[in-house]
């Protein structure tokens, strides 16, 4: 019989904070590489909208809020009329607390169509804006259209 079948696999020998760990690490090694795979496409595609838009989406779940507005300002001008686009660019700009530009490219996502404003209240990018009153009319102003 074979040595491996009678000993449990390492796994199973880990406390949970153990398997919680491992758990935490390979979610990072599968961010990690897909992070370079999108990167190495946009080295071929530069432009490649849905690729850049999973990019941003990837470093900003990474916290790395710059290197995602970069991504997000690119997205903006390649597609200037895309309310999504410039709402993930408000998200990014409150993300790295810059309020005035947060909310300015908010309204403008709003005035492009963006109007999911129930997840804008709940969305946890946009809580350094959420207690402005200038977010809360936005809010009133866009669910009274």
């Amino acid at each position: 019989m074979d040595q491996s079948e009678n000993n449990p696999s390492e796994e199973s020998n880990l406390p949970d904070s153990g398997k919680s760990q491992k758990a935490a690490l390979l979610v990072q090694n599968q961010a990690d590489f897909e992070l370079e795979f999108y990167q190495s496409i946009l080295k071929v595609n530069p432009d490649y909208v849905d690729v850049l838009r999973v990019l941003g989406n990837l470093l900003t779940l990474k916290g790395k809020f710059a290197e995602g507005l970069a991504i997000d300002k690119r997205l903006v001008r390649l597609r200037p009329a895309d309310a999504l686009a410039h709402y993930n660019l408000a998200c990014s700009y409150s993300l790295l607390k810059r309020i005035e530009m947060s909310l300015k490219t908010l309204r403008l996502a709003v005035e492009l169509g963006y109007s999911d404003f129930r997840y804008m209240k709940e969305d946890t990018d946009l809580e350094s804006i959420r207690h402005d009153p200038r977010f809360r009319q936005l809010i009133k102003d866009g669910e009274g259209r």
